[in-house]
């Protein structure tokens, strides 16, 4: 199997060279640009995370920068980007970084591995790239062009699958490892597509490719899930004053989207009657309620079902922060899943 590995590597290499993207993480190979951008890309599609890249960068553009940073600040400039415990793990590794290796970028594989947020794909990824350590950078993207060029239908899910790719492609790591690895990710982001969707006319190693030889590239990758999905319903409210105050409030610092904002919502679906109840209680004299969308939020182990209601009240009360439109805007990280009620009143 190996031997049919070794096949691809020197078609692919050439196709990258040719055909990389223009991304802006990729005019330099800093450690710390190849870092930021690897943690963004985890989980979120290309698109969204140039400009977040970009404005990142300009806010925080080094390590000491990132590591003294008000948490705050860190989840408003990685709104939309979901998955929050990246950035805080980003900071937390920038202190470690700072205080233990004298602000020197980690230059070894094992290394990186000890830092919080950064498994094997970031941690082969930044050193073979950065540092050309002869490492795999192995993610979804790379498990389905290898299932597929094998013509494989072990579950990709599994961790003994990831553990045999792994190890055919130690195998066949040309000395430029950074490069190739680069190159398969970029194959798996732009041609070797998931869902059964492949270029496959424009692949640079079709003629290695067992899976398009037999007309399996709708079945491979198999991905089995064991997991139970968990569901949850949820009452929102945006409680706004008559002078357009909006009431916000902190989550708390463990779970999930720990240490964000969010708009005060309730588990279980409210009746109008029943909101303005819970309003009463906190002597806010609600003056009109109107249900604005019900909407649903996917996380990776739970789904939330929502109902939103636009709440006008007389007063503040101190149990929520009140902040104006622009204050909501600019300062305040607001998750995802509540942005969408968000847009509705901006």
């Amino acid at each position: 199997m190996s031997e049919h590995l070794q096949n691809i590597t020197e078609p692919l290499l050439q196709w990258f060279k040719e055909n990389k993207r223009d991304l802006p993480w990729r005019k330099t190979q800093t450690p710390y640009h190849v870092w930021i951008s690897e943690i963004m890309l985890q989980q979120t599609r290309i698109e969204a995370v140039k400009s977040h890249y970009v404005n990142f960068m300009k806010e925080l553009p080094d390590l000491k920068s990132l590591s003294l940073v008000p948490e705050d600040k860190l989840l408003k400039l990685w709104e939309g980007l979901g998955y929050y415990s990246r950035a805080k793990n980003l900071k937390k590794a920038a202190v470690i970084i700072m205080q233990e290796y004298n602000g020197e970028f980690p230059t070894s594989y094992e290394q990186l591995l000890k830092l919080p947020g950064v498994g094997e794909y970031t941690a082969g990824a930044i050193a073979s790239i950065c540092f050309n350590e002869k490492v795999t950078a192995i993610d979804g993207n790379v498990l389905r062009i290898i299932s597929r060029v094998l013509g494989s239908k072990k579950n990709v899910l599994l961790p003994e699958t990831k553990k045999e790719v792994d190890k055919k492609l130690e195998e066949i790591l040309p000395k430029q490892s950074g490069f190739f690895n680069e190159a398969l990710m970029e194959l798996g982001e732009t041609i070797c597509l998931p869902n059964g969707t492949p270029e496959c006319e424009k692949c640079p190693i079709q003629g290695d490719c067992i899976a398009y030889r037999d007309h399996l590239t709708s079945e491979i990758p198999v991905r089995i899930k064991k997991l139970k999905r968990k569901k949850e319903e949820k009452t929102v409210l945006l409680l706004v004053t008559e002078d357009n105050k909006i009431a916000i409030e902190k989550r708390t610092e463990k779970g999930l989207l720990s240490g964000m904002y969010q708009f005060p919502n309730w588990d279980g679906f409210y009746s109008d009657e029943s909101i303005k109840s819970i309003i009463n209680e906190y002597s806010l004299a609600p003056v009109e309620v109107s249900f604005l969308k019900e909407t649903k939020h996917v996380f990776t182990h739970i789904d939330w079902y929502m109902k939103g209601y636009l709440v006008t009240v007389k007063q503040k009360s101190d149990r929520f922060l009140w902040v104006s439109h622009k204050e909501l805007l600019e300062k305040y990280a607001l998750p995802t899943a509540f942005q969408i009620f968000a847009k509705m009143i901006l």
